[in-house]
């Protein structure tokens, strides 16, 4: 089996950052998947990502979220930033795991998509879970992406990699 996944960069954090950057990303891959777990230093923090910078509104998602008990959607568009995270917000006990798969990054003459899923679990409360897709209206190549938290930052030891999906 041919393999498929090469990772281009982690980042491990040694102190607390609001902000995690990946930048300068080659368009010799075919996708891009970007998996990230960690905490943050307050509870109920969500994650977002920004594209290239992009600080416009053309971002636009609907989410799927779960919890074991029940279920919902939503739906936002014109957002500056992809909300990862919409029920499975990030915490200061309890790890999440984001995995975001952008298809075609480095086409140009098409907007890009993503899949993104979405989980923490809580001892004594439950388990969250979130299914999102996105949408970035652009047809540049994605050659940088941002993971941000806003109003918290995210602690150390939180890990963050980027893959490249090679043709099969």
């Amino acid at each position: 089996m041919a393999i498929t996944y090469e990772p281009i960069a982690t980042t491990t954090l040694s102190t607390a950052t609001a902000t995690v950057t990946f930048s300068s990303i080659s368009g010799s891959y075919t996708d891009l998947v970007l998996v990230a777990n960690g905490r943050t230093s307050a509870d109920g923090i969500y994650v977002n990502l920004r594209l290239n910078n992009d600080t416009t509104n053309t971002l636009s998602a609907t989410r799927l979220l779960g919890n074991g008990s029940s279920a919902s959607s939503s739906r936002a568009t014109a957002q500056n930033l992809l909300s990862l995270t919409p029920n499975t917000a990030w915490d200061t006990t309890n790890p999440g795991t984001i995995i975001v798969q952008i298809q075609n990054y480095s086409n140009t003459t098409t907007n890009k998509t993503m899949l993104v899923r979405g989980n923490i679990e809580r001892p004594g409360v439950g388990g969250e879970v979130s299914a999102i897709v996105g949408m970035w209206a652009s047809t540049a190549a994605v050659n940088r992406v941002d993971f941000i938290t806003g109003s918290s930052t995210f602690l150390a030891g939180s890990t963050f990699t980027l893959y490249g999906i090679k043709a099969a």
